[in-house]
């Protein structure tokens, strides 16, 4: 339709400072910029920068984060005291832990490691200049819900550079989004972005874990129920999906849902209507669907768990959010913007981390992904003895336990790093064992509630319920 038709136009060119002591980067930043209509004044002196900037109308300053003259840690902090609202991006051939986290702590836009591609560059630019001219160039509180597409995903990691570059050209449509993904790569943080630049931001955006409620339980929130539906239902109640009326209703983790509410959601799709449960008439609705799941939908539609046709309806734009061990360039950035978030929260002055810790964060495969990278950081931080993050504050905090790197190249050393008995093991039962141990932990933190011990380890509502029932923990 034509109202929904997305039409980007470019943004319009700005004033902008370059600071670099290599002439031959100033020389291509400027010609990467120049080209797009941007007014480019190109110096190696941190202190003329800041000069100039504080003397005239200048809206974004990119800069060296190693130079002779001026630090650039001392520039950026320099633009902030004298402009709190300073939009700066850092550029480095040095890709050092403290630098980067330091950079993110003071308030830097963005964090770019040479060489760089400068499409990248021309689009990190255009969005900086955007929300300069927005009055929302300083970072983000951090925990808020992203409000912009540029917001959703943190990182330069190519793929996460399309995923943006799709939320901002579909967002306006009401075109249905499926996101996939592993648990904790943040699909729910892609879908608040897609609504937060839609047409419908100004209505609600209701999520619903479609894997937290048993069969009878969800079709009830979803489409709500009539007054004596069934044993309980002592009054009428209204379901999501018409609580989401005119805005979106977001199903996570829909590969969870019963065949009988795939059924009864293929037709809200289609038409737009539901009925009530125990309702005799059809309701009508006003939204727009935004689905999640971290399953192969398109395996469970080979296997006959998933509708076909369902799966279609909901897979109009698919997106599939890489997880962490496949971008762990962004680590480094991901951390940085921890460790402030959290720092300032706990109003520690904490703003390095070590080498061996940023070692080990590198070399860690995340298995929980960016939640689990936040989450690890946030204990770190709470259990900081310094103002350094150390490996030992790492080691308390993580379930990984973090330790010295064992060489390799001898069986002997192999089966020390894997922590392996030189006569095998059954690794299924010693994989049971230890899924078992932290169930069980779970359940007890949490009091037995088995939807707050399943989010807390990553797992759907039925899935640890069956582990549950498995391992015998009731």
């Amino acid at each position: 339709m034509a109202e929904n038709a997305v039409s980007e136009a470019p943004t319009a060119p700005g004033r902008i400072i370059v600071v670099d002591d290599e002439p031959s980067m100033r020389k291509v930043l400027d010609a990467a910029l120049s080209s797009e209509g941007h007014e480019i004044h190109t110096t190696d002196d941190g202190a003329e920068a800041l000069g100039l900037y504080t003397g005239g109308d200048w809206e974004l300053v990119i800069q060296d984060l190693k130079m002779p003259k001026m630090d650039g840690l001392e520039l950026l902090r320099s633009l902030k005291e004298a402009d709190p609202d300073a939009c700066v991006i850092v550029i480095t051939a040095f890709g050092t832990w403290d630098t980067a986290v330091e950079a993110m702590r003071l308030g830097a836009y963005d964090y770019l490691k040479k060489p760089f591609d400068n499409d990248h560059l021309r689009s990190v630019v255009s969005k900086a200049l955007e929300r300069r001219r927005s009055g929302a160039a300083s970072t983000r509180p951090q925990g808020d819900a992203p409000s912009s597409a540029a917001e959703a995903l943190t990182g330069n990691d190519p793929r996460i550079r399309e995923i943006v570059d799709v939320i901002r050209r579909v967002a306006p449509t009401d075109s249905t989004v499926l996101i996939s993904g592993e648990s904790g790569t943040g699909k729910e943080r892609v879908a608040r972005a897609i609504h937060a630049e839609s047409l419908r931001s100004a209505e609600p955006l209701i999520p619903v874990n479609c894997g937290a409620f048993t069969e009878t339980l969800l079709e009830s929130e979803l489409f709500g129920h009539v007054r004596g539906s069934f044993t309980g239902a002592v009054a009428d109640k209204k379901g999501l999906l018409e609580v989401a009326d005119r805005g979106t209703l977001f199903l996570d983790e829909v590969g969870e849902m019963s065949p009988q509410t795939q059924v009864k959601l293929l037709r809200a799709l289609e038409n737009r209507s539901f009925r009530p449960v125990g309702g005799v008439s059809d309701r009508f609705v006003d939204v727009r669907f935004i689905a999640a799941t971290n399953r192969d939908l398109q395996n469970m539609v080979a296997r006959g768990t998933f509708r076909e046709d369902l799966y279609y309806r909901l897979n109009v734009i698919p997106l599939e959010v890489p997880p962490l061990r496949a971008r762990k360039g962004d680590t480094p950035l991901l951390a940085g913007q921890f460790l402030a978030k959290y720092a300032a929260k706990v109003g520690k002055p904490i703003s390095v981390i070590s080498e061996k810790a940023a070692d080990w964060l590198k070399a860690y495969d995340w298995p929980g992904n960016v939640r689990e990278l936040e989450n690890t950081i946030e204990r770190a931080v709470a259990l900081a003895r310094s103002n350094e993050l150390t490996i030992d504050d790492l080691a308390a905090s993580s379930a990984a336990r973090p330790g010295p790197a064992t060489p390799a190249g001898t069986l002997q050393n192999d089966l020390q790093a894997a922590d392996l008995p030189e006569s095998g093991m059954d690794l299924a039962e010693h994989l049971a064992s230890v899924e078992r141990e932290f169930i069980r932990k779970a359940l007890a933190a949490t009091g037995g509630n088995l939807t707050r011990a399943a989010k807390l380890l990553g797992m759907t509502f039925r899935a640890i319920r069956y582990k549950v029932q498995k391992y015998d923990l009731r």
